[in-house]
């Protein structure tokens, strides 16, 4: 993907997180019990997080990074992608639904947030590399 198309997913993420955040505070909390409603705030807080770290990662792929930089600058943003859908995701559908079956889908998805941000680590040493 390029660096355009991580920026845009990263404006989408953050602006829906806004959206759902708003949702969350006026529309649900008069529809679920309490404790569902901070279930689903924790996904759009999460949500916001690495929407913004997604567009980090497409702001420093701009950047004229080495090769082995921009590689894992790009896989970390592909993890933050996938996390969202699956973390955040998962818990939208086990408040708005009480499917169960989506428990065992979050912590796929925190893992893949915790290996994006391994990614970012290794990529951003890379580039500090190139740099000296």
């Amino acid at each position: 993907m390029k660096a355009k198309n991580f920026l845009a997913l990263g404006g989408v993420g953050a602006g829906s997180a806004v959206i759902l955040g708003a949702f969350a505070a006026h529309a649900l909390k008069k529809a679920i019990p309490l404790e569902m409603v901070e279930v689903f705030t924790t996904g759009v807080h999460y949500q916001l997080i690495h929407s913004v770290a997604l567009i980090l990662c497409g702001l420093l792929l701009n950047q004229g990074a080495s090769s082995d930089s921009q590689k894992y600058f790009a896989r970390a943003a592909i993890c933050f992608i996938i996390g969202i859908f699956c973390f955040s995701g998962s818990l939208y559908g086990l408040t708005l639904t009480d499917s169960k079956w989506l428990g065992p889908v979050t912590p796929l998805g925190g893992t893949l947030f915790v290996v994006g941000w391994g990614m970012f680590v290794f990529a951003s040493l890379k580039l500090n590399e190139v740099s000296q």
